[in-house]
Parts: C-alpha cells; sequence; structure tokens
C-alpha cells in the first residue's frame, strides 16, 4: 500500500463518486477505479459498494478512511515539520547570558522569538562568563550568547547590542548615597565588592577605571554573580562598580549612582561564524532586529 492509495480512497470515499474524485485528483477515472481495486484486493476487503447509482463505504471502508486520514495528517504534519526547520522557523536554540544580561535582555529576547518564531523554543544558559560562552559557542553546546567582548579567538561572529557605562553600587546608608555627584576618586578609601572571576570582563574595566584615578581597588569580598553581590553591599560590607543593567536587580538597602568617569562595557550578541544552521541563522535576523539600539527621545523629536 502507498500513500498514494490512501490519498485516491479518501478522494472517492469524501465524493461518494469516482468520476468527481478522479477530476479532483487530476487523473482518468478507469485508472482510479483500477487502483481502488487494486487496494481492496490487497486488504483482502471490499471498500466500497457500488450500484449504477451509488458508491457507499462498506463497514472496512469506513475503518479505513479514519486510519487513512489519521496517516495522511500525520504526513502532512511531518511534511510541514520539515520545511519549517529546512526555514529556520522550528527547533531549540540555546542562549547563553552573561551577568546582569539575562535581566536586561532575556525578556526581550525571548518576546522576540515567540512573536516572530513561534515554533522555535529558547533554552537559558545564564550567568556565563565570556571565555565559558565562548567554549560553548565552540563545542555546539551554545547556538548563541549575550557576552561582554572580547571575545578570544576569530571564529566567533560579534553584533554590538549596547555600550553600558559603570555605576556605582553603594548601601543606603552609605556617605555616598546622598552624594549629587561622585566620581571614581571618591572611592579611594572605600573597600570593593568584585566579581570572584580572573576572567570577569567588568572586573578588568573597574582595575583600568581605578588605576586611571591613581589607586588601585582594594577589595575586600567576592561574589560569583550579581545578584549576591548586590545582597553583600546591602548588607555594608562594601561597594561595588557595576554595569548599568544592574539597575534591573532593584535591592533594599542598595542606592546606585551615576559614575562619570568610569568607564563602559560593551554587551554583545555571539555565535560562531560558520553555523550555517537555518534556525541560527532566523534567529539571528530576529534579534538583530529587536536589539537593535533604540533612538532616544530627543532624536526622536528631531
Amino acid at each position: 500500500m502507498e500513500l498514494r492509495h490512501l490519498r485516491y480512497f479518501t478522494a472517492v470515499a469524501d465524493t461518494c463518486h469516482f468520476g468527481k474524485a478522479a477530476e479532483r485528483l487530476h487523473m482518468a477515472q478507469p485508472a482510479l477505479s483500477h487502483a481502488i481495486r487494486q487496494l481492496e484486493a490487497e486488504l483482502g476487503a471490499p471498500l466500497f459498494t457500488r450500484t449504477t447509482r451509488q458508491v457507499r463505504l462498506t463497514p472496512a471502508g469506513e475503518f479505513l478512511l479514519a486510519e487513512a486520514r489519521r496517516v495522511l495528517d500525520t504526513v502532512e504534519d511531518s511534511v510541514r515539520g520539515v520545511r519549517r526547520i529546512a526555514d529556520g522557523r522550528l527547533g531549540l536554540v540555546r542562549v547563553g547570558f552573561t551577568g546582569t544580561s539575562a535581566f536586561s535582555h532575556l525578556p526581550r529576547i525571548a518576546r522576540a522569538v515567540k512573536r516572530d518564531l513561534p515554533g522555535v523554543a529558547v533554552e537559558v544558559h545564564a550567568d556565563l562568563l565570556t571565555p565559558a560562552q565562548c567554549d560553548g559557542l565552540r563545542n555546539g553546546g551554545l547556538d548563541l550568547a549575550v557576552l561582554r567582548p572580547p571575545a578570544q579567538g576569530e571564529d566567533i561572529e560579534l553584533h554590538t547590542l549596547e555600550v553600558e557605562p559603570l555605576i556605582l553600587a553603594v548601601p543606603a546608608d552609605h556617605r555616598l548615597a546622598v552624594e549629587p555627584a561622585v566620581s571614581v576618586a571618591d572611592l579611594r578609601t572605600e573597600g570593593f565588592i568584585s566579581y570572584a572571576s580572573k576572567d570577569s570582563v567588568v572586573n578588568d574595566a573597574v582595575m583600568r577605571s581605578c588605576q586611571a584615578a591613581g589607586f588601585s581597588p582594594r577589595r575586600e569580598h567576592e561574589a560569583a554573580g550579581t545578584a549576591v553581590l548586590l545582597a553583600l553591599v546591602a548588607g555594608g560590607l562594601g561597594v561595588a562598580v557595576v554595569p548599568a543593567s544592574a539597575r534591573a536587580l532593584p535591592l533594599a538597602g542598595v542606592v546606585f549612582r551615576d559614575l562619570a568617569d568610569a568607564g563602559t562595557v560593551e554587551l554583545a550578541l555571539a555565535w560562531r561564524r560558520d553555523n550555517d544552521s537555518p534556525l541560527v541563522r532566523s534567529v539571528l535576523d530576529v534579534l538583530e532586529a529587536a536589539l537593535a539600539p533604540q533612538p532616544q527621545a530627543s532624536e526622536v523629536s528631531r
């Protein structure tokens, strides 16, 4: 039995007329009648009762009709699924996030993919440092990454999402919490809470800013991630210089202050340059549009 036999059979069953079914199938009526007789012979049971006035399904034919529709629907679903996969519109994409990018960019990414690619599921890998994300892109553990450059190696492609200023996080009762303006030099005598990893891009940027202000930061505590780091600040154990996206993590007892001379850190969307997956390309197209920098209100008014 072939799929075409099931299609022929359902056409006759739907119309109860060999001539009309043949027209629907764009084939000659004798050829259709022959195919149905072949199917009946293969199954060993009559599927239709035929008279000069009427064609009706037998009980065996009624059973086969339900099964044939189920099989044909499954085949059609499979064909549509294959085409959507080939078009990059169905599947699972694994995305890594570094630090606060999960709070600032994950909601936008999830919404954009859900809106434009409803057949694509996003698997989130959070709190990954840039080196670990690059390794994940290379070994296939990740498809895309939101990381802080630089990314080592020429096989990683980058699309800049934004350049974030570094800001100050201090305990609510700290002397700098009420100052109208704060500079890096004001932190000379402070104890710092920093990220625990030696590969932290933020730590490196903070070190450069402090050295430019004429001192080296005195690190008193370390934290594996931003949430714990801010909890230590709230506990009065020191101050921290963090990306501006940390404001997305409001915490009682922590006050954020701008630092005009603290420098910036970059955030970028990354993928393996030789990744030719249609799915990854489709998601990239959606995200590059959804995460494009938005014009400021003053620019819009102009």
